[in-house]
C-alpha cells in the first residue's frame, strides 16, 4: 500500500515569552509528536506553526530547525485573536506520510494547552 498524507496536531503554552522558553517548549512538543507517532524525518512534508500575538521573542520554526528540521518546509503564522483564548500558546499542524493510513494518531498537547483538547487521552 502506498503511503498516505496525514495531519497531526499539537500545542503547548509558555509561562513567559522568551527565546529560551519558546525553544524549550517547541522542541519538546515537536519531539513528542515525532516520537509518539513513530514519524521519521524523511516522512515529514511540512510543519505549520501558529502563535498567539503575545509570542514575539522568536519564530517557533527556529526552534524546530534546531532539531535538525532545517530542510523541512516550516512556516509561522499569527493565531486569531479571540476573546478569552489561551494566551502564550503555540500550535502545530504537521503533515507527514504514513505507511498505515488508518493507524490512530497521537495528537500532543503539552503544558496548559492540555485544556484545549480534553477529548484526547494523555
Amino acid at each position: 500500500m502506498a503511503p498516505v498524507l496525514r495531519g497531526l496536531r499539537g500545542a503547548t503554552t509558555l509561562e513567559r515569552d522568551s527565546t529560551e522558553q519558546v525553544t524549550e517548549r517547541v522542541r519538546a512538543l515537536v519531539s513528542s509528536m515525532l516520537e509518539r507517532n513513530g514519524i521519521s524525518h524523511d516522512d515529514i512534508v511540512s510543519i505549520l506553526f501558529t502563535a498567539t500575538s503575545d509570542v514575539t521573542s522568536m519564530f517557533p520554526a527556529t526552534a524546530a530547525r534546531s532539531l535538525g528540521l532545517g530542510d523541512v518546509p516550516l512556516i509561522c503564522a499569527r493565531e486569531l485573536e479571540v476573546k478569552g483564548a489561551m494566551p502564550l500558546c503555540v500550535r502545530v499542524l504537521m503533515h507527514f506520510y504514513a505507511e498505515e493510513p488508518k493507524a490512530p494518531l497521537h495528537h500532543v498537547y503539552l503544558e496548559g494547552a492540555r485544556e484545549l483538547r480534553d477529548d484526547l487521552p494523555d
